[in-house]
């Protein structure tokens, strides 16, 4: 589904991304974790197309196309999905509306029939089960006055109702309590398929004590510098990243 060679970065100026290869098969769930600064959001954002991110060599294919040639709207439609870290706020804009507007344009560009507000409705309170949501949260505005974990949840519901191909997570989760990280991390195993994949990039092994992940990538100073299943994550987690930091005058250790 996703293959990532050689993809080197910048924003500003200054490099960030310096190599990474990944590739993520349909049914796949990928953790990339690494410590602060190493340039895990960076792909993220790269990956979907954010502004102000410099790709500077290397290549990037979606479902057989070049990802890195389309705008951020067409790879969204195309089924990329990204959920943010901090989710900004949408003051004035009813989060049900919200998401039937986000719906529609995907139904459209599928040349697929567009719900209307009712038959919408009903969708919507399929999805709200599907990541035990409250009903009443999609009456408010985007995001206004949430709760971290409610954030997070809403994130999810998104995900629900878009079913994206390549959702790409950037630390959900993030500022959770234990409670609320349970109940996001079940949110997203009830969205997991063998027709999509995850991309779930953290600092930390918790979510993935409920997120089972199938492969787990160290990303330090702009490059993975090992891969391998879920119990590199409790390595992390016991032995944090400093044998992967790079001393000076030696090369980072290579992928394994």
């Amino acid at each position: 589904m996703l293959e990532i060679r050689d993809l080197h970065a910048s924003i500003d100026g200054v490099n960030i991304l310096k190599g990474v290869n990944l590739r993520i098969n349909a049914g796949e769930t990928h953790a990339v974790m690494g410590p602060n600064g190493s340039g895990k959001s960076t792909l993220a954002f790269v990956l979907a197309g954010k502004p102000g991110y410099a790709v500077t060599s290397g290549q990037v294919t979606y479902d057989g196309v070049d990802l890195l040639g389309l705008a951020p709207e067409e790879r969204a439609r195309a089924g990329v999905f990204l959920s943010f870290q901090h989710p900004v706020e949408v003051p004035g804009v009813r989060l049900d509306q919200f998401l039937r507007a986000g719906f529609n344009a995907l139904q459209k560009s599928r040349g697929a029939a567009e719900l209307d507000p009712l038959k919408f409705d009903r969708l919507l309170r399929q999805r709200v089960k599907t990541v035990n949501v409250d009903p009443a949260m999609t009456k408010r505005a985007v995001n206004e006055g949430f709760s971290g974990g409610e954030k997070k949840r809403n994130e999810m519901l998104q995900m629900a109702v878009l079913e994206p191909k390549l959702a790409i997570l950037d630390e959900p989760d993030s500022g959770l309590d234990v409670d609320a990280l349970r109940t996001v991390a079940q949110g997203i195993n009830g969205l997991r398929t063998t027709e999509n994949a995850l991309l779930l990039v953290t600092h930390y092994q918790r979510i993935l004590n409920h997120v089972v992940p199938d492969f787990v990538h160290v990303l330090v100073n702009g490059r993975i510098v090992k891969s391998g299943g879920k119990e590199l994550a409790l390595e992390i987690e016991s032995e944090g990243y400093d044998k992967y930091e790079q001393p000076r005058g030696e090369a980072l250790p290579s992928p394994a």
